[in-house]
């Protein structure tokens, strides 16, 4: 992002909340507008991933006490892209050293009125002396995201799991050590004298900085560019890591690793690793939430007398439930605590669905006892009901 960026974005209008929204406030704005503009919710609408990346930016500076104190602190000081008139009026001149403000130090070596946190955040956006003399070091880069993907079991997804990740990503050239130069010897751009941002006059007195076009805004220029990396100073690497899936893992979710992205340029951070997650399908269990389901047969007379029957689970003993004489088919009974992982360790619960088994194949026994069974509830109409529901209605 851009100084530029940083300065004139309204991020408190971003996601809606006032400029003295409480924290908790922001994070209710920010889960509610993320689900709303989720890519994964608007398939292929550009402009649904684009709102939500907006969100997701102003929640990054808003969220972190430090960072949206900076940003206060840069919006009091500009008022649409320029400094607000000081005690000289609406055209007085600045009576006050602009290097002294953001991290200069005034006389007895104390540092200036805003310390180094504002100037941190608005590094370079002054031009404190553009010249050969003021400074060549390079600015750090924050490594690239990096997405993959990864197909679990059933039972990996329920209880977690720990998997080999093999990820392709921009990492330093080896060949050249990250020079970008053959020689490993690359010079520093004199465009912008090592700091890989060009200033840009914007009135008022000061200037702002964009990436410069001459070195990419790596700060140094390769005289005699590395084979491997064309000068760039970073090449494709692949390597392999163990990645833990958390307990309770849902097919199609996305999970964000921070700092397990592809290495930083210059002593800059990693960037984060998002994995999305496939489940495969279990030949008996099913999923809802935290709960597993599973459907067990029942034979009519447990149905109809009533019976202890056990119910299998995943990965454990199988239980025991007791059936109520006269339980319907497709009736549902919970075994608690014997379902999927929540996030605070506690278990679902396991939801049993009665299936009444219809035999195909009758011994002689067996159909004489269903013979004498039929002629002695032959009274017995169930659809009765049925009937005079449908004459009355």
């Amino acid at each position: 992002m851009s100084t530029k960026d940083f300065v004139e974005k309204d991020y408190y209008k971003v996601l809606g909340v006032p400029k003295d929204a409480t924290e908790a406030e922001i994070k209710k704005a920010y889960r509610k507008l993320a689900r709303e503009f989720h890519p994964d919710a608007n398939k292929g609408d550009a402009s649904a991933e684009e709102r939500f990346k907006e969100i997701s930016e102003a929640n990054d500076i808003l969220g972190d006490a430090k960072k949206r104190k900076e940003y206060d602190e840069a919006r009091a000081l500009f008022g649409n892209g320029g400094f607000r008139p000081g005690p000289g009026g609406a055209g007085g001149s600045f009576n006050f050293d602009l290097g002294d403000l953001f991290g200069g130090q005034q006389q007895g070596g104390q540092a200036g009125g805003f310390g180094g946190g504002l100037g941190d955040v608005f590094g370079g956006l002054f031009n404190r002396g553009a010249g050969p003399g003021a400074g060549t070091r390079t600015q750090p880069r924050r490594g690239q995201d990096i997405e993959s993907e990864v197909t679990l079991s059933f039972t990996e997804a329920v209880d977690g799991a720990t998997v080999p990740l093999r990820m392709s990503s921009q990492a330093p050239c080896k060949a050249c050590s990250g020079t970008g130069d053959k020689n490993g010897t690359p010079r520093v751009c004199p465009t912008c004298v090592g700091t890989g941002q060009v200033s840009r006059g914007s009135g008022g007195g000061f200037s702002l900085t964009d990436p410069c076009a001459d070195c990419k805004g790596r700060g140094l220029i390769a005289e005699t560019p590395c084979e491997v990396c064309k000068g760039s100073g970073r090449a494709r690497s692949s390597r392999t890591m163990q990645v833990r899936i958390p307990a309770g893992v849902s097919n199609g979710q996305r999970i964000r690793l921070r700092g397990k992205g592809a290495p930083g340029e210059r002593g800059g951070p990693a960037g984060d690793l998002y994995v999305v997650v496939h489940v495969d399908a279990h030949p008996v269990f099913g999923r809802k939430g935290d709960n597993l389901t599973v459907t067990v047969p029942v034979t009519f007379t447990e149905a109809a007398l009533g019976a202890d029957i056990k119910v299998p689970t995943l990965n454990g003993p199988s239980v025991t439930l007791k059936l109520p004489p006269g339980i319907p088919n497709g009736r549902t009974m919970r075994a608690r605590g014997k379902g999927a992982v929540r996030k605070d360790g506690t278990r679902g619960d396991l939801l049993v669905t009665v299936e009444v088994a219809v035999p195909t194949e009758l011994s002689d026994k067996a159909r004489e006892a269903l013979e004498m069974y039929r002629d002695a509830t032959e009274s017995q109409d169930p659809r009765t009901a049925l009937f005079e529901s449908a004459k009355g209605a």
